[in-house]
């Protein structure tokens, strides 16, 4: 097996380290060039394929959303929605407020 030469070198991983706030040693920098570079060149292989008509998919099954019928049923009142409530104002859950 031939290894390819990486699209990643390891400056670039010191880069994105520094951005996502990881440091790594010099072993482990040529590791994540090599590992980051074949996902790279994986993605390139991917990108030469040619897919003129190919239909484009969202998932490789078919699917379709299965619902149930929307029937009314019996309801909450409202004491009895807020029963178990910690706080309450008038007939409203109380809730401390979020900015």
């Amino acid at each position: 097996m031939v290894k390819q030469q990486s699209l990643i070198s390891s400056a670039d991983v010191v880069y994105v380290a520094k951005l996502a706030h990881l440091s790594f040693n010099e072993k482990e920098k040529e590791d994540m060039a090599d590992k980051l570079g074949s996902i790279l060149n994986y993605m390139q292989q991917l990108g030469d394929i040619d897919t003129q008509g190919i239909e484009a998919t969202t998932h490789v099954l078919p699917l379709s959303n299965v619902f149930r019928e929307d029937i009314v049923g019996p309801t909450l009142t409202n004491d009895q929605a807020l029963a178990n409530a910690p706080e309450r104002d008038d007939n409203y859950f109380k809730v401390p407020k979020i900015l």
